[in-house]
């Protein structure tokens, strides 16, 4: 029987069984340590099921490496707003350390022991160098995050604004997004061997598991004695939010092309259908 760290709802215990199975299966056929992107929309549990994944695969004697891609977020006074003032809003690529990601890939694919960066989204900051994590010489290496694997869009794909947010901005914004996933993140995303897309139904549902997500943060917070000056209203999570919404709708609409295993979630994240690529080799980047 295995004990997980986060509450595990029967769906997403139904969506671990499934993908440990698969995950067993490519470290049987791959040379290791093998490199696991699982990428998802906010709220729809890839954090969940890393986790469930991490516990399920270490039960079975192996050596797992956790790394997600909220853990490489930049100091918030050294997100890049010279660029545009929308990047002191972490999220988005050009708000991570990019450079931390790949010393960090490097040292777990060498075998080397390895810190694995931490950040504290309560306090909007890094978590001490000290206090993270070292492992050594992973089997697998899980990367998680909402736009781990993502590919650039189209230049002009990026002339309209999807919301509000963008109105407010001369586009300078997305555009230096998109140019960071051609660039730095692509680099970033390299090493992935397999990749998993847990797929929203879309992302209007997003809002609700966003806000799902900051009232468990709070309640953990709470129990914690801590009071978590960054966390949101449910307006606030609205807004934050309309960051995310023009690349998790380009992840939802390309992903499931060139992702390894794509799961469909309804709004309550039950699986609806699960889709392997063939062939399974298939270039996760460009």
């Amino acid at each position: 029987m295995l004990i997980f760290s986060l509450p595990v709802s029967p769906c997403v215990i139904g969506l671990l069984d499934l993908v440990a199975a698969q995950v067993v299966d490519w470290l049987e056929t791959a040379s290791k340590p093998l490199v696991l992107g699982v990428c998802g929309a906010q709220g729809s549990g890839k954090s969940t099921l890393s986790e469930g994944l991490e516990a399920r695969l270490k039960a079975r004697g192996l050596t797992v490496a956790l790394l997600s891609l909220d853990d490489l977020y930049l100091a918030r006074e050294a997100r890049p707003v010279d660029i545009s003032p929308l990047f002191a809003t972490r999220g988005v690529p050009g708000t991570h350390d990019v450079a931390l990601g790949e010393r960090t890939f490097k040292g777990l694919l060498s075998g080397e022991p390895t810190r694995l960066p931490r950040f504290d989204k309560a306090t909007d900051s890094p978590v001490p160098e000290e206090q993270w994590p070292e492992i050594t010489a992973p089997d697998l290496i899980i990367f998680e995050g909402w736009c781990v694997g993502a590919r650039p869009q189209a230049d002009e794909d990026l002339a309209r604004p999807v919301n509000d947010l963008e109105r407010s901005d001369n586009g300078v914004w997305r555009r230096a997004v998109n140019e960071a996933l051609k660039g730095a993140y692509a680099t970033l995303f390299a090493p992935i061997d397999k990749l998993v897309l847990l797929a929203a139904p879309g992302f209007a549902i997003v809002r609700d598991w966003r806000i799902e997500q900051e009232n468990s943060l709070r309640r953990r917070l709470q129990a914690e004695g801590r009071t978590g000056t960054h966390l949101m209203s449910d307006e606030a999570v609205g807004r934050f939010i309309q960051s995310y919404e023009r690349l998790t709708c380009h992840i939802l609409r390309t992903m499931p092309a060139y992702a390894d295993l794509t799961l469909q979630l309804d709004s309550a994240r039950h699986m609806t259908s699960a889709t392997r690529l063939v062939p399974a080799s298939a270039s996760r980047v460009p």
